[in-house]
């Protein structure tokens, strides 16, 4: 019997969550009235097989001044990881001049760099807008996948200008 044939038309509970395997397991099980079966379904594995891998969610914060702190986080759903450092941020700079909400020099700027701040279940940075550290690891380059750069589900990227960062990097110095 399919999974989805299983969720519909029954009343599930939960049964708890053993991790005592690698990958954990969490239930939820159902009886069939008409056969008295008892289903059990492992919600990770039903996740898996529903949930493409290959599509992320991604923050990116968008860095319009170092020395000001003047940044704009903004969130994308369903982002292909197999897809090239490169088109992406075409894709970024693409729908930026359209999004609504965002003020217009955040729309009107031209980024050309992306660097990881942040990866799910990481420790973060005391830096508020992108740390300084590590550019030969966390700085994307432009032609390796997404995927091969090291995002993830949750990853969170800045975005910003290369010419400001490497300016802000020789004199860190915040104006405000």
């Amino acid at each position: 019997m399919e999974i989805a044939q299983l969720l519909e038309g029954k009343q599930w509970w939960w049964v708890g969550v053993n991790w005592g395997t690698r990958q954990g397991l969490a239930v939820l099980s159902s009886r069939d009235t008409h056969t008295e079966r008892i289903y059990t379904l492992n919600i990770l594995k039903f996740l898996a097989q529903h949930m493409s891998p290959e599509k992320v969610t991604v923050t990116v914060r968008l860095v319009r001044s170092f020395e000001h702190r003047n940044f704009k986080s903004v969130v994308y759903h369903d982002v292909n990881v197999n897809q090239t450092v490169q088109e992406f941020l075409n894709v970024l700079q693409n729908d930026l001049s359209s999004k609504p909400g965002l003020p217009p020099p955040f729309k009107k700027y031209t980024y050309d760099t992306l660097k990881i701040i942040h990866q799910a279940h990481g420790a973060k940075t005391n830096d508020l807008v992108v740390s300084l550290d590590n550019d030969d690891q966390l700085v994307l380059k432009e032609a390796s996948t997404l995927k091969e750069a090291g995002v993830a589900h949750e990853t969170e990227l800045a975005c910003f200008k290369r010419e400001d960062y490497e300016k802000f990097k020789k004199n860190p110095v915040v104006l405000w």
